[in-house]
Order: C-alpha cells, then sequence, then structure tokens
C-alpha cells in the first residue's frame, strides 16, 4: 500500500480575509494557523504545504483577556551585551499592532522551514484597507 501525497498546486489556493475587530487574540491565532497549514482540508499533510493565504484586517482592535494588556511582556535582543529589551502590549500595540498577530501565529506553526513558508502566507494590517482585493478574498468571521 502506498502513501497518498498531494500534489501541492500553487493555483488552487484560496485567500480569506479576517477582520480582526473584537476578537480574542488566542482564539484568533489557532484559526488563522490552522488555515496557514491547511488542517481544514481533506488533502492536509503535515510536511507539505498545503494550506491557503490569510489576510488579517484591523489588527489593532484585537483583544486579550485577563490582565495581559499591562501584564504581559514581549522581549527582544540585539546579540550585544545589555541588549534586552522588553516591551508591554500596550506599548507594541501603539507602535507595531500587527506584530501580535503575527507573534501568536508565529508561536503556532512549526518552527522549521516550512514554518518560515507558512508566514509568508500570512498579511496583517492595520485598519479596515488592504492591498490583496484583486486576489477575491473570501471573508471569514472570526471565532470568539
Amino acid at each position: 500500500m502506498k502513501t497518498y501525497l498531494p500534489k501541492v498546486n500553487l493555483d488552487q489556493r484560496k485567500w480569506f480575509v479576517i477582520d480582526a475587530n473584537g476578537a480574542v487574540l488566542g482564539r484568533l491565532a489557532v484559526q488563522i494557523a490552522n488555515l496557514l497549514r491547511g488542517r481544514i482540508k481533506p488533502i492536509y499533510t503535515d510536511h507539505l504545504d498545503t494550506g491557503d493565504f490569510v489576510v488579517v484586517v484591523n489588527a489593532e482592535k484585537v483583544l486579550l483577556t485577563g490582565k495581559k494588556e499591562t501584564k504581559k511582556k514581549f522581549m527582544s535582543y540585539s546579540g550585544w551585551k545589555g541588549g534586552e529589551k522588553y516591551r508591554t502590549v500596550e506599548q507594541v500595540r501603539a507602535r507595531h499592532p500587527e506584530r501580535l498577530i503575527h507573534h501568536a501565529v508565529k508561536g503556532m506553526i512549526p518552527k522549521n522551514r516550512l514554518g518560515r513558508v507558512l508566514l509568508t502566507k500570512l498579511k496583517v494590517y492595520c485598519g479596515n484597507e488592504h492591498p490583496h482585493v484583486a486576489q477575491k478574498p473570501t471573508p471569514l468571521a472570526a471565532h470568539n
């Protein structure tokens, strides 16, 4: 018996647009990660890129539960001695709100070459507008 491997065809990929307005960050990130990996498709194979493109709008309006808005910290390291920087969610949301969603989704996909390819199919934007209208993305509701 042979193992079935799907043909990964770029023409079969769909585009989805998700409005993050009022959505909880973790639940939204799970939904996005499953779409990027293709886990909603019957041809899903864990070591192949069978997923779709995801466009997220209104990234600045995503919600966090509890006291995460002030207590949760994001750490970045420059590589130099004393080069650690810590930022709260409030600070990240003020400067780059799209990074909140990008960081959450990045933690939910594989940490290898496949994961890096999957992240290129995620497009996150502040506000209602996005430049991917020509791809005719299908609107999806965010799970709450």
